[in-house]
């Protein structure tokens, strides 16, 4: 990442982020966040697994976030900043170097000549539309929202302040985004659902008429498609995550702080939890429920609701990971269970 232009201390970042600095430790100067393999002097690093104390021992970094049970393991030169969890610490810090950046070299706020805004459009204070984007009638834009190059926001969209809709994101009319939303390019808010209904052997369209209603504090990622609600609306929770390439069929709806990996599929009408975690490329299949606080590991596709909290994983079928790992273990003995089987009959028919 770039440096700042104008250095933060020590004691500032010690305050932002509630960490304790070493008695008497000098107020040094920060320009940058690093990991331990490639920070130099000036750099703000973080240790949070002690399997890297060792690197952290040889880092150049001139101060490191870390808990106090690792604080011995750091450089001579590295000055310890003491808090619960560096990771956590570590995503607060990136935040607010980030704005830093944004406000020191970002794009100011304004219309871009080539961009097209339509008289009916409401835009708050200090709303940003880059080249070539496109925002409909009826539009509601909050304050200090980025419209990126490209997007098209269409007609009676609404956006909540402070978020950021990259370049060549697309969102259907009438859908909805909350504050401080994070989009990335190429993902799609509100395309149809795939609903068809059948007639003589052929397809027939039924129209989506719900919208997307996404939440507070939600990112999605790069190329991901929202599918809007056939009659009600698919539902993304607040502060919820999405990772990239990530497809949600209509009518799905998503409680607070899940979070999605990349390439999962979610069928119609799913119902996923608070606080659920789903891995990469998991599949879910439609009109089922999965309540709160669920894991499922990645690759596993849901064939049944879950009802009871729990780390699950697997295809067929779907079970507790406990379970699930002590079932592998009898797979991979499988050949050896095979041999012992044929030398048994092989030695029975003997006998007789």
């Amino acid at each position: 990442m770039r440096r700042l232009e104008r250095p933060v201390s020590l004691a500032q970042i010690a305050e932002l982020l509630g960490a304790v600095r070493k008695e008497g430790a000098p107020d040094i100067a920060l320009t940058r966040l690093a990991s331990l393999a490639s920070a130099e002097p000036g750099d703000l690093s973080f240790l949070s697994d002690a399997r890297y104390g060792a690197l952290a021992g040889q880092s150049r970094a001139s101060a490191v976030l870390v808990t106090e049970g690792l604080v011995a393991t750091l450089a001579p030169t590295a000055q310890p900043l003491v808090v619960a969890d560096p990771y956590l610490a570590f995503a607060k810090a990136a935040r607010w170097f980030e704005a830093q950046l944004n406000n020191a070299g970002g794009q100011p706020a304004g219309i871009a000549a080539t961009a097209t805004v339509h008289p009916g459009a409401i835009l708050g204070t200090g709303v940003t539309v880059g080249a070539r984007a496109v925002i409909e009638a009826g539009a509601e834009i909050g304050a200090d929202t980025l419209v990126g190059p490209g997007a098209v926001i269409g007609a009676g969209v609404t956006i909540g302040p402070g978020s950021r809709i990259a370049a060549n994101v697309t969102v259907y009319q009438d859908c909805v985004i909350g504050r401080a939303a994070i989009v990335h390019s190429g993902t799609v808010i509100g395309s149809d659902g795939f609903g068809f209904a059948r007639e003589d052997g052929r397809w027939v369209k039924i129209p989506q008429l719900g919208r997307v209603v996404i939440g507070d504090d939600v990112e999605i990622g790069a190329n991901c498609a929202l599918d809007r609600g056939a009659l009600d609306d698919t539902v993304i929770g607040d502060g919820c995550k999405l990772d990239n390439l990530i497809q949600i069929a209509h009518n799905v709806r998503i409680g607070a702080h899940s979070a999605l990996a990349g390439c999962v599929g979610v069928a119609g009408s799913a119902r996923i939890g608070e606080r659920c975690m789903i891995g990469g490329g998991a599949g879910i299949l439609g009109h089922l429920e999965i309540c709160d606080d669920v894991v499922i590991s990645a690759m596993s596709l849901v064939t049944r609701s879950i009802t009871a909290p729990g780390f699950y994983t697997g295809v067929f079928p779907l079970m507790e990971n406990r379970d699930w790992e002590k079932s592998g273990v009898l797979v991979r003995q499988l050949p050896q269970m095979r041999q012992r089987l044929r030398e048994l009959e092989r030695m029975t028919k003997e006998k007789k």
